[in-house]
């Protein structure tokens, strides 16, 4: 049943075709001793209404200055150092070399700590999703992975870095994919300890109230189809821009052309792996991980060009 179940729930998740998408990642899911070349994709767009700030004379793009708060002066980049707020009012300045020394290791790995029941994952710690795509011949180890956490409903906890920020991540199976979905970490989401809630249990609500509410619920119940759900302000901002553009100019963006992924000439006895793994409890040591060609160009982690939206999650500000 757990099996049939988790089947249900991965059909039900699957991601739709993604067309020409853009490898934004490349590196490798490690577990055990196992090793599988993949590359990340973006799983999700904004499609928030991109209000721009205008100069109304004129029509050209307002940017942002660079303002010292309490004089309201303009101040150059070269004066600008980068803080921690420590006390009330007082600030630690770091440097861009101690920055830089305490930076996470890039080491192109989604290192898979533990498995965990899907059950488990409160959707309150879910932040930001990616496809996870085979690369390198390795469709077979990677459906073997898939296959594995469909059928005993676990997902992967794992530690990934992206554009040198460390992330702890999920690996889920979705349909025919992989989905590799970043996680607040556990200080960042808050206890309810603050808020006056009724106590679990039956006890707060009658068994009327009860039955009603779960008729209620039965009768407004229905498939999960995302197509049903539309942005309504969206359609309604860009239905008036529409009608307001009698006239303007649009400008091409070219997209910078993916590079082509480099094929791997090695045999990976996947049989063997398993079994040297089975013999390791927790994290392989790095050392005695299998050896692969190294690519004749190492990628770094590029990040998405970010869109100003009107419905999007604020960021935390880098280091």
């Amino acid at each position: 049943m757990a099996k049939a179940a988790a089947s249900k729930a991965a059909a039900a998740t699957a991601p739709s075709s993604s067309g020409g998408s853009r490898t934004l990642w490349k590196g490798a899911i490690t577990f055990g001793l196992v090793h599988i070349p993949v590359g990340l994709h973006t799983a999700a767009t904004a499609e928030g209404v991109d209000f721009d700030w205008l100069d109304k004379r004129t029509m050209d793009p307002v940017g942002y200055k660079r303002v010292n708060k309490r004089t309201g002066k303009e101040i150059d980049r070269d004066h600008i150092v980068k803080g921690v707020a420590y006390g009330e009012g007082k600030y630690v300045v770091i440097s861009p070399e101690e920055i830089e020394a305490v930076f996470p290791k890039t080491t192109q790995t989604i290192a898979i700590e533990r498995f965990i029941d899907a059950a488990e994952m409160p959707f309150i710690f879910l932040e930001r999703p990616y496809f996870v795509a085979p690369t390198d011949k390795s469709d077979k180890v990677y459906a073997l992975l898939r296959e594995t956490l469909i059928a005993t409903g676990k997902i992967g906890l794992a530690r990934v870095v992206i554009a040198t920020k460390q992330h702890l991540a999920a690996l889920v199976p979705s349909g025919p994919a992989l989905v590799l979905n970043l996680l607040r970490w556990g200080d960042e989401v808050k206890t309810l300890d603050s808020l006056k809630l009724p106590p679990a249990g039956k006890k707060s609500v009658s068994a009327a109230e009860l039955k009603m509410a779960t008729q209620l619920v039965q009768e407004m119940s229905g498939p999960w189809n995302p197509g049903d759900f539309k942005d309504e302000f969206r359609r309604q901002v860009m239905k008036l821009v529409e009608k307001k553009a009698k006239a303007g100019k649009a400008q091409t963006v070219l997209e910078p052309e993916e590079e082509a992924p480099q094929a791997s000439g090695d045999v990976i006895d996947l049989t063997a792996l398993l079994k040297r793994s089975l013999g390791h409890k927790g994290r392989a040591d790095a050392k005695s991980a299998p050896k692969t060609k190294a690519p004749a160009k190492k990628t770094t982690a590029k990040a998405a060009p970010a869109r100003k939206t009107g419905t999007t999650t604020p960021h935390r500000k880098a280091a």
